[in-house]
């Protein structure tokens, strides 16, 4: 599952920064930001797919993807909500969905890294449950 997170959260990012690059629709953000986070999105992307494919990802890096995806939908709520930039309609509703879907991966990235760890032994290991 930790694997097919990762890759979907990769695919996901370099099409997402790819639309951005390629077609930058109208939606409040300036196009300077847009050119910037379409190419972040797309450089992440594959980073996060690479490692999707490797046959144990670094558990680390894993953890590093996930908070990143959790600060990312937290920016997104407040980038909506605290109006950062003069977001259209379409906009406010492009980045709530996308903040939502990378919270998503974040949470199928959490459960597979905890379903890995203790598929291999190198979670932590659960608590006696002592009656002392």
């Amino acid at each position: 599952m930790l694997k097919f997170a990762l890759k979907l959260d990769g695919v996901a990012s370099f099409a997402l920064g790819l639309l951005t690059l390629l077609i930058r629709p109208e939606v409040g953000i300036p196009v300077g930001w847009q050119i910037g986070l379409g190419s972040f999105c797309v450089v992440y992307g594959v980073g996060v797919f690479f490692l999707g494919t490797r046959a144990v990802p670094d558990r680390r890096i894993v953890l590093l993807v996930i908070v990143g995806n959790a600060v990312w939908a937290l920016d997104s709520v407040l980038t909506a909500e605290l109006e950062w930039f003069p977001l259209t309609g379409l906009g406010v509703a492009l980045v709530l969905a996308q903040g939502l879907a990378v919270l998503g991966f974040a949470v199928l990235q959490a459960v597979g890294l905890r379903t890995a760890a203790s598929a291999t032994g190198h979670g932590t290991p659960p608590r006696s449950r002592s009656l002392a």
